[in-house]
């Protein structure tokens, strides 16, 4: 487990990593990139680089931690991947059941198995649950997740690719927006960003503005970190009660 730049959390777990794509969003996947840059790095862990992997001996990691942290579970991975058995998810929610002094974000595209696996099975009370939606045809999984029981359900619409056009928010407590970063970003345009900020305000749900990455808010390309985050000259980083 380690700290992270990440705005939203402050602690990355990974007893998996290692994936695969299956959306538009996972085109330039960061993780991909720095599965092999750690591979590289001599890093044990990536020795299969980013093929997905399961790592039994990371379960326990949490428990080092005694002060409260906001953690962000298989940021290198997709904890409901297909090939995950929903036998080492018991695995990884029995930690986090057993380390209530923690709040784990769960994140995922793949929002229907997420659904199966809780339709059996109770959400541990400090798990929050999320889903990426990063274009039109994945707001699908919003649904998906509307329907499970959890202290938080949230949105992670990074990398933004596309104008999302309505969005019903119902039960969707929280809402993250980010640009994508890197040479081959695709561009993000501010009205897809505005959207999605008035109907999170308008819906009741906290709305987090990360980053422009790559594409500044003039739709020039530059540093991510020269492009910033601010909308309208504001940070808007709102969290979920």
């Amino acid at each position: 487990m380690k700290t992270t730049k990440i705005e939203w959390t402050d602690k990355t777990w990974n007893p998996i990593t290692g994936c695969s794509k299956i959306s538009q969003g996972c085109v330039h996947c960061y993780a991909e990139v720095m599965s092999r840059r750690l591979k590289a790095m001599g890093q044990k862990k990536y020795a299969n680089e980013f093929q997905l992997t399961l790592h039994e001996d990371c379960l326990k990691e949490p428990f080092l931690w005694k002060n409260p942290h906001t953690i962000f579970v298989c940021s290198m991975s997709d904890l409901f991947h297909k090939d995950v058995p929903f036998e080492f998810i018991d695995k990884v929610m029995q930690t986090i059941r057993e380390t209530p002094q923690h709040r784990y974000q769960l994140l995922t595209k793949r929002a229907e198995r997420m659904a199966d696996y809780f339709h059996t099975r109770e959400t541990p009370r400090n798990a929050w649950l999320g889903v990426t939606v990063e274009c039109k045809t994945s707001k699908t999984r919003i649904d998906c997740l509307r329907q499970l029981n959890a202290p938080i359900r949230f949105l992670s619409c990074e990398p933004l690719i596309e104008d999302l056009g309505e969005l019903n928010l119902d039960n969707i407590d929280w809402v993250i927006v980010g640009g994508e970063s890197g040479p081959a970003a695709r561009p993000m345009k501010e009205d897809w960003v505005l959207s999605i900020q008035e109907q999170s305000e308008e819906q009741g749900s906290a709305f987090f503005f990360k980053q422009w990455g790559t594409w500044g808010s003039d739709g020039i390309k530059r540093s991510k970190h020269k492009n910033g985050k601010l909308i309208k000259g504001r940070v808007c980083q709102a969290m979920p009660a």
